[in-house]
């Protein structure tokens, strides 16, 4: 079972309808490819098909998300601590650079780079390292390119 946020269940379940949403025109494109002729050499029909396959994956792998997933009570966690949702102002102390953390339970994939956060799932090293800080607190993450320490500025 995976922790998200009441906002990530909601736009999980969007994307899921959006999805769903596909499926009739999806099926009239892979009706007319076939009405084309020839299954064996029409592009159309073969690119249509894998698109459904693709669309229909997506559409189990949404679901289960959602059944297995469970929406975080925010209401039971102490303001000052980190938990799902939460940004988190962090300074890098071998740099001293600062930067605002998001902890979230699954990427939404959106890469902003003008955004004044930068997403972490609850599942990565520093959502890991993250979970259940207060203000003040050092973590320790192990990252690809080596330990890094950071101080909880501010929890947000």
């Amino acid at each position: 079972m995976q922790f998200i946020t009441a906002e990530e269940k909601q736009q999980l379940q969007q994307k899921l309808e959006r999805m769903k949403a596909k499926r009739p025109e999806l099926s009239r494109r892979i009706g007319e490819a076939r009405d084309m002729g020839d299954l064996s050499e029409n592009a159309e029909f073969h690119a249509a098909r894998e698109e459904q396959g693709l669309l229909e994956a997506e559409i189990r792998r949404l679901e289960e998300r959602l059944k297995s997933a469970k929406v975080a009570d925010e209401s039971h966690i102490p303001q000052d601590m980190v938990f799902l949702g939460s940004a988190i102002k962090l300074r890098d102390i071998q740099t001293g650079h600062e930067d605002l953390y998001k902890l979230v339970g699954e990427s939404s994939g959106n890469f902003n780079l003008d955004s004044d956060e930068i997403e972490v799932t609850a599942a990565s090293p520093m959502g890991e390292s993250l979970m259940k800080r207060r203000v003040g607190d050092v973590v320790k993450v192990d990252l690809p390119r080596g330990t890094r320490r950071f101080e909880v500025l501010e929890i947000q």
